[in-house]
């Protein structure tokens, strides 16, 4: 466990975002970037695999070769 030398005097403000003042909860916020991220994680899928297919094939012999070497 982590030992704090000095004792923070901040330590209410570890809650949610909701309890500190000033700041108000987003409704939605989270979803809105888990699909952001989502989309961003397709489209580097698409632009690996489907647009250059060479170099997953490239990234599939480097993991082979690397695993050959480790056998022998």
């Amino acid at each position: 466990m982590t030992h704090r030398a000095r004792p923070n005097g901040r330590e209410d403000f570890l809650g949610p975002s909701t309890h500190v003042p000033g700041r108000d909860a987003v409704p939605g916020r989270s979803e809105f970037l888990e699909f952001l991220g989502m989309t961003l994680a397709a489209g580097a899928f698409v632009l690996f695999v489907v647009v250059r297919p060479e170099v997953t094939r490239a990234l599939v012999h480097k993991l082979a070769m690397s695993s050959a070497g480790l056998a022998h």
